[in-house]
């Protein structure tokens, strides 16, 4: 009756756990705030489709997660090794690239946009990526002619990749977060099967990082401390958020 005691008070903690922090974990419309990128990009191009493929866990496939214009619905979920198309090598090489006729480029994966049911003239893609790893990229097909200089569209592609960028690496380290505190409550257990059942949702999560690790393991320490002690922590937490803040800009 003890055990099943201190299982009812760990389930009970979890579940307050999920409530608090589950809006935080796994921030909600990931896709929403990419599928917006993508459909403003492509009004603001004037261009037939735009497009983000996401990277995945392996870092060997790009799946495309979103798409507006002509096409979208058949290119949503298509799959391809990162080596492969325009949107593969911008990825691999970490670069931008626009060619005005792909028909005259090798890299072209033409039996990929035929699947879509859309063979674009031009392309444009930039890779989503941060000075620590890469995401995936955007692409834009058949451009506006005439709208403004090769110069001027790469800039403007490379303000809605970083846009797409930040919100996909947020949603990687909350990812990692979750994982890292699913371990730290596992560990807190004293019922083996939750206990198991933790672990294996940790596992489920794509993986943390030792920092976040170590990060689940100071909350859980402090909130087994008293009111005061977590207020103290929470000031000297945002003091240093906003110092690494004001340097980063």
């Amino acid at each position: 009756m003890a055990d099943e005691g201190r299982a009812g008070d760990v389930l009970a903690a979890l579940s307050q756990l999920a409530a608090d922090l589950g809006p935080v974990l796994r921030p909600r419309g990931d896709d929403e705030f990419l599928q917006a990128v993508v459909e403003t990009a492509r009004m603001v191009f004037d261009a037939a489709a735009c497009s983000i493929a996401l990277l995945d866990d392996s870092d060997e496939e790009l799946e495309f997660r979103v798409a507006a214009g002509t096409g979208a619905d058949a290119t949503i979920g298509i799959r391809i090794p990162v080596d492969r198309g325009i949107a593969g090598w911008a990825v691999m090489a970490g670069q931008a690239i626009a060619i005005d006729d792909v028909r005259q480029d090798p890299r072209f994966a033409a039996d990929v946009a035929t699947i879509t049911g859309f063979m674009p003239r031009s392309i444009m893609a930039m890779p989503l990526e941060t000075e620590r790893r890469g995401f995936g990229v955007i692409e834009v097909l058949d451009r506006r002619q005439g709208g403004g200089t090769g110069d001027d569209d790469m800039e403007l592609l490379a303000l809605f990749a970083r846009q797409a960028t930040l919100a996909v690496e947020t949603s990687h380290v909350f990812s990692s977060l979750a994982r890292a505190l699913f371990q730290a409550v596992a560990l807190a257990s004293p019922d083996k099967p939750l206990r198991s059942a933790l672990e294996q949702r940790a596992a489920a999560v794509p993986r943390a990082e030792a920092e976040l690790t170590e990060l689940a393991r100071l909350f859980y320490d402090l909130g087994v401390l008293g009111p005061d002690e977590r207020v103290v922590a929470a000031r000297i937490t945002e003091d240093f958020l906003a110092y690494a803040r004001k340097r980063r800009r």
